[in-house]
């Protein structure tokens, strides 16, 4: 029996996934967060405590904070012995990677982990190895910014470089909608685990054609393709994953080109002895990366991959952790397709949620595999990113790839009711 040591997490779905894989594969583990209550209010009403809080340990210590966290970590393995060390949430990633270096432990190297999750150093990074991506520039205030723009042309996005879940990604036509979303991002120093973020901002090409996300598992230098999800983008000018679908529905060499480009990122980024979710655009001349992101997939994908091949991306992400290979076989499970779609609010909702209209009956259809919705008196407001979700539903198809069709027709047949806020809404994190 193992004993591994997480450090912070997302409260969104992987949160839960990687425990019950702890669980699966026998394995103890001690959580260490510096704010419990960020875990304790993520509870359900009904569900009881975050399962985290299960953990042997549930310790405190400052996470943000590197040189403080190195030494306690290994006071914590001279006295508790850990076979490993990981964490689901982006923000902790690059910590682990340090810890688990000071700890002689299994894991990716940190440089390649920072450069990651730094949506800046990426672009450096393949861009230098011949890696597709779009056309960018790093700019450190709004002067730059419009001078940057005119040699990418608009229309352009605008990315933090140190955000998630799409978090202040903005497509913009012009200088005046350059101006307000930099400016709009300047009002937001901290992210949601009181780090101070990086104030510089990336302007990209804004890149047009199908998205996919393709799903590895790198192990002893070679990159294992478990499979591709296709994505549905909705929120413009935002960038809010609406929904996907386990296979994406590709030609041969389609696949076979996205996953190349993903293949050649990690490679690119020196990523190793990690899970990973890579983000492409299959444009008209190619597939080009949005994204890579050294962990396994949010927003349920991963639950949509295990359904379909028996592969289960949580339990990877541990055995690599512990230096294991992690068992990939392919399993038949009855299903061919799987997909999760979001409950989005739109432009015209505003308000304090109050049920469903026709949730009773979505929850009767028998192509319900899973359905998730959030308590009444939630606050609602129009969707900015992928933390504003009301809730989702999630199906399975066992003859071909309708699965995607049966959630759209399902989600449809919701919708929310609202009672007038009493203030302006907090987005809950819901990533990964």
């Amino acid at each position: 029996m193992a004993h591994l040591l997480v450090i912070e997490s997302w409260v969104g779905s992987m949160s839960r996934l990687l425990p019950r894989a702890l669980g699966e594969g026998g394995h103890r583990f001690t959580f260490l967060t510096r704010d419990l209550h960020h875990y304790l209010r993520a509870a359900a009403p009904g569900d009881g405590p975050h399962p985290l809080l299960a953990a042997e340990n549930v310790l405190t210590a400052d996470t943000n904070d590197p040189d403080a966290l190195l030494p306690f970590a290994e006071r914590l393995h001279a006295l508790l012995g850990f076979d490993g060390v990981l964490s689901s949430c982006d923000y902790y990633l690059p910590q682990v990677a340090r810890v688990a270096r000071r700890l002689g432990l299994p894991g990716p190297a940190p440089e390649a982990v920072e450069a990651a999750c730094r949506k800046d150093l990426t672009r450096r990074r393949l861009a230098g190895a011949g890696v597709p991506g779009p056309g960018y520039a790093l700019c450190a205030d709004g002067e730059q910014a419009r001078a940057a723009a005119a040699g990418i042309g608009y229309p352009l996005v605008v990315k933090p470089v140190d955000l998630c879940a799409g978090m202040f990604v903005r497509a913009v036509r012009d200088e005046a909608e350059l101006l307000a979303a930099i400016e709009a991002l300047e009002g937001f120093p901290v992210n949601a685990r009181g780090q101070r973020r990086e104030p510089a901002v990336l302007l990209e090409e804004l890149l047009t054609g199908p998205e996919v996300s393709v799903e590895t598992v790198s192990a002893d230098g070679v990159a294992h393709v478990v499979g591709i999800t296709d994505k549905s983008i909705g929120g413009a000018p935002a960038f809010v994953e609406t929904g996907h679908m386990f296979p994406a529905a590709l030609d041969r060499a389609e696949a076979e080109a996205a996953a190349g480009t993903a293949v050649a990122a990690l490679a690119a980024l020196g990523l190793d002895q990690v899970v990973a979710h890579t983000e492409i655009k299959l444009t008209a001349t190619g597939p080009r990366v949005v994204e890579v992101n050294p962990r396994p997939a949010g927003n349920r994908i991963t639950e949509l991959v295990r359904r379909v091949t028996g592969v289960d991306l949580a339990a990877a992400a541990v055995d690599l952790a512990l230096g294991r290979r992690p068992d990939l076989t392919v399993r038949p499970t009855g299903v061919t397709s799987a997909a999760i779609a979001f409950l989005v609010p739109d432009g015209g909702q505003d308000g304090l949620l109050d049920g469903f209209d026709g949730e009773a009956s979505v929850r009767r259809d028998p192509a319900v595999v899973e359905l998730s919705l959030a308590g009444s008196g939630r606050a609602v407001r129009p969707a900015t990113s992928n933390n504003e979700y009301l809730g989702h539903v999630m199906t399975a198809d066992t003859g071909g790839n309708g699965a995607r069709r049966s959630a759209e027709r399902l989600l449809a047949g919701l919708t929310p009711r609202l009672a007038p806020a009493a203030g302006p809404a907090e987005p809950a994190e819901v990533s990964a």
